[in-house]
């Protein structure tokens, strides 16, 4: 972002970081330049029932006679972004968009997290607002990064056996005892020679699984057709945010960041042609205003 439009958290924290060079960064600094967007997707989806190895493979692979059943297939999907309004606001108009498509709350509603204290907080919020039941849905895909950046403790980076052992861990997880996994993975690291970083590492992984315990019900998701991923999501934040906002040597305010936010929103939506007609109608009224405009319509051409 350009000086003075960064989120006042983000400028203190730039201004209180020390620089080992004048003229560039060393690994891992940061440059405390950017501002977070926010992201949410609404978009319809059929049940598909799974089994938790359906979503991934048992040690020693699949049999060759078994095709995986496939999960949901999102249709009708909504973005919105947004990197001038907070979290709670996004939140709010991703649940316009679904009541807009529900209005009487009879459809099951499913809302993928990945974890974050303050998210539940404003989705959890919102729905009591609103008065609509939903199913929270912890992103899987979280949930099994945890668990390599937890076998990294126990296997070298190179080592075919941490696959195998995220493997088993994932499969428990998914058919829905995450209590258990967890009491294993404490009682191996009571047992392993590991470092205290080593020990940080996999109690973080212990109090994710943990603290989300409500939303890693994954045998009841699958058995029910949820979806557990929330690769939409991270899809629409690479070709609606990084795509055009994360270019490199772009510098940005923020209504010029929120105006290419909302339009490639609309773009992705299929909105543009209508907003594009409001837009010069709004336009013409500002440059040629009458008094009994409001009595006059734009047209695509002339008619006599």
């Amino acid at each position: 972002m350009l000086p003075g439009h960064l989120r006042e958290a983000t400028r203190k924290a730039a201004e209180r970081a020390t620089r080992t060079f004048r003229t560039r960064l060393s690994a891992g600094e940061k440059t405390g330049r950017k501002r977070m967007a926010t992201l949410a997707v609404v978009h319809d989806a059929d049940p598909a029932p799974r089994r938790p190895h359906d979503i991934i493979a048992p040690p020693g692979g699949r049999a060759t006679g078994r095709i995986p059943r496939k999960g949901p297939k999102a249709r009708a999907k909504w973005l919105t972004a947004s990197v001038e309004h907070d979290a709670d606001q996004v939140i709010a108009t991703a649940f316009d968009e679904a009541e807009a498509r529900d209005p009487q709350h009879q459809r099951c509603w499913v809302v993928l997290v990945d974890g974050a204290a303050h998210q539940l907080e404003l989705i959890q919020k919102e729905a009591d607002r609103r008065a609509v039941t939903i199913h929270i849905v912890l992103d899987i895909v979280h949930v099994i990064e945890k668990l390599w950046a937890s076998a990294r403790c126990f296997h070298t980076a190179a080592d075919p056996a941490a696959e195998t052992w995220v493997g088993f861990k994932a499969a428990r997880i998914l058919a829905g005892d995450a209590s258990g996994a967890v009491r294993d993975l404490r009682g191996e690291a009571a047992r392993g020679h590991l470092t205290h970083e080593q020990r940080i590492t996999i109690d973080k992984t212990c109090r994710y699984l943990e603290n989300n315990a409500a939303f890693v019900h994954y045998d009841q998701a699958l058995e029910a057709g949820w979806p557990i991923a929330s690769g939409i999501v991270e899809g629409a934040a690479r070709h609606l945010v990084a795509d055009r906002l994360d270019i490199t040597g772009s510098r940005w305010s923020v209504p010029g960041a929120e105006a290419v936010l909302t339009l490639r929103a609309l773009i992705s939506n299929g909105d543009f042609p209508q907003y594009w007609t409001f837009h010069t109608q709004r336009e013409r009224e500002r440059l040629h205003p009458h008094h009994d405009q409001h009595n006059y319509e734009l047209r695509g051409r002339y008619e006599s």
